[in-house]
């Protein structure tokens, strides 16, 4: 409904995977993971309660592989600084909206990333979120400097930054093989 998909959809197609947009609870039967994009949070939480998404959603995502970078690691975590934006609560953290700054701070950095992959990342941070009070469930993936960009816990998967952004679908290919074949 609003944020990147498009991009996630071409970088999942680059890996020979078929995807569709999620526009009404009907859709939700016809998926076997999810991406949630980056976007504008307070936004996104309107249209998914506008739309009738919310609840399907949240039910969903209870046992489906979710992949959210940016908005949709805020909307996956615990709480948020915000109270226009509601949380799914699927993985155990809490969000700093825009905590590199705002839209004009945006900025690109190479991150390594050995655990999932052999090659250096470029990553993209467009007004990305830091987490925060990660329980030990909490899997860090990447770094920034000391702050964790790329987490995983069980089922669910998030980037601070914008992995569908790139031309490097490594970070999608990790979600499929490892989240998504090989759920925890």
């Amino acid at each position: 409904m609003q944020g990147s998909f498009a991009k996630h959809a071409h970088s999942m197609g680059s890996l020979g995977i078929k995807s569709r947009v999620v526009r009404t609870p009907e859709d939700l039967k016809l998926i076997d993971a999810l991406i949630l994009p980056g976007g504008e949070s307070t936004t996104m939480t309107l249209l998914l309660e506008n739309e009738g998404l919310w609840d399907p959603l949240n039910e969903a995502m209870d046992n489906m592989p979710v992949f959210g970078t940016c908005a949709g690691a805020i909307l996956l975590g615990q709480q948020i600084d915000d109270k226009r934006v509601r949380c799914f609560c699927k993985i155990d953290y809490s969000a700093e909206r825009n905590a590199y700054g705002r839209q004009i701070e945006s900025f690109t950095t190479t991150l390594v990333i050995p655990k999932i992959i052999d090659h250096d990342f470029h990553a993209i941070f467009i007004r990305a979120p830091k987490f925060k009070n990660l329980t030990r469930d909490v899997k860090s993936l990447a770094v920034y400097g000391s702050e964790p960009v790329l987490l995983r816990q069980g089922n669910v998967l998030v980037a601070s930054f914008h992995p569908e952004l790139t031309d490097d679908p490594a970070i999608h290919k990790y979600f499929v093989d490892e989240v998504v074949l090989k759920p925890r």
